[in-house]
């Protein structure tokens, strides 16, 4: 592989770049436009919130109020742990969206007649999820209130004070729960996305319709020299709009960045490898501008619109949606820009994810660098 080589097809490209006013058009006015469409989202139903329980107490009163959130299908009581550190950590990790902690001392409260606060934290990258949650905590609490006032009058024969029992909510990442907070991270992810293979999905198509493809075939570039030559300069484009797109964020929605510019550079430079490499392998199998250009459209925006996690929570989706958004490479890269912007997760919570992402960058570059072939047909 040589250096040079790569640095000629890079500059090649470059030139065609700056010659396609369409590609222009699309890289400085897609981020744009994207970011000012979707700055607002839309609520929806939660159900089966994943939640930890940390009983201070474990009385007979406070697994019955457990038991109330086990019972309810907002909620899927995943755990109970013995001890603060590691409710924090499952929150972090995002294994947990819904946090409940009952006091030490709720059974002596309620039997004394005093008030008494439980108090549930959540997980505010994703706005809507932990409105809802909040909304149906207090709702069954509120329950469990009412039950105790009943059961309070039969035995003792006289009203128990109003009201016995109360929810502290915390909110923690997001904690107005606005929705731009967890909207624009993710629109990040459908403008490089889309831009990316977009533009690169147009690569050797265009060789092929503007009768150059011969001129590369005679040429002693390799595949890879060639691939790696033709997507420099869209790596460096689609970085370009990953920072605007993020100070488009932070400076004019208000969103907060509370993670690395490091780690965020890193995660898209993997995605833009991942989204990159498909758009070229579009237009090496396809050979067409059009053609390749409307696959990319289908391949990505609508993916990465719909099954990783930008509109919809996927643990609402059905089972099978669930197992197919496994093969979107937007859903991992959306989990790690929500988490870099709201929580500031360092690389080491977010390997999983950036792993998945590494997987599917190799073998599109194989697969790309293989269907290749230097000869006409």
């Amino acid at each position: 592989m040589k250096l040079y080589r790569i640095r000629a097809i890079a500059w090649k490209e470059i030139l065609q770049i700056r010659r396609d006013l369409r590609s222009i058009l699309i890289v400085v006015a897609m981020p744009v436009i994207l970011m000012l469409a979707f700055g607002y989202g839309v609520s929806f139903d939660i159900k089966h919130l994943p939640t930890y329980v940390f009983d201070r107490e474990n009385s007979q009163q406070s697994r019955d109020l457990v038991q109330r959130f086990r019972d309810s299908e907002y909620f899927h009581v995943r755990k109970r742990v013995d001890n603060y550190r590691d409710l924090v950590h499952a929150i972090d990790a995002g294994n947990c969206q819904l946090a409940i902690i009952i006091p030490s001392d709720f059974s002596e409260r309620l039997s004394d007649g005093r008030p008494v606060s439980v108090q549930a934290i959540l997980d505010g990258t994703d706005g809507n999820s932990a409105n809802v949650g909040m909304n149906y905590a207090e709702s069954v609490v509120r329950g469990y209130s009412q039950q105790f006032q009943i059961d309070w009058m039969r035995q003792k024969g006289q009203r128990a004070p109003d009201p016995p029992l109360a929810v502290a909510a915390r909110t923690w990442f997001n904690e107005d729960l606005e929705s731009m907070a967890n909207i624009v991270p993710g629109v990040v992810v459908i403008v490089m996305a889309v831009v990316g293979t977009f533009l690169t999905s147009l690569t050797i198509a265009r060789e092929w319709e503007r009768g150059t493809m011969e001129q590369l075939i005679s040429t002693p570039v390799s595949p890879m020299e060639l691939m790696i030559g033709k997507l420099s300069p869209y790596l460096v484009i689609g970085l370009a709009d990953t920072a605007l797109c993020a100070a488009m964020g932070v400076w004019w929605f208000g969103v907060p960045f509370r993670g690395s510019v490091a780690v965020l550079f890193f995660s898209s430079t993997l995605f833009l490898a991942v989204v990159l490499s498909l758009g070229y392998f579009l237009s090496v199998t396809l050979k067409s501008q059009l053609a390749a250009s409307q696959a990319s459209m289908v391949v990505t925006f609508l993916p990465a619109f719909l099954l990783s996690g930008f509109i919809f929570p996927i643990d609402q989706m059905p089972a099978f949606i669930q197992l197919v958004t496994h093969v979107i490479p937007a859903r991992y890269f959306m989990s790690v820009i929500r988490a870099v912007f709201l929580k500031g997760s360092p690389l080491l919570l977010l390997w999983e994810d950036l792993l998945a992402l590494f997987i599917f960058a190799t073998v599109l570059v194989l697969v790309a660098t293989r269907v290749f072939e230097k000869r006409l047909r």
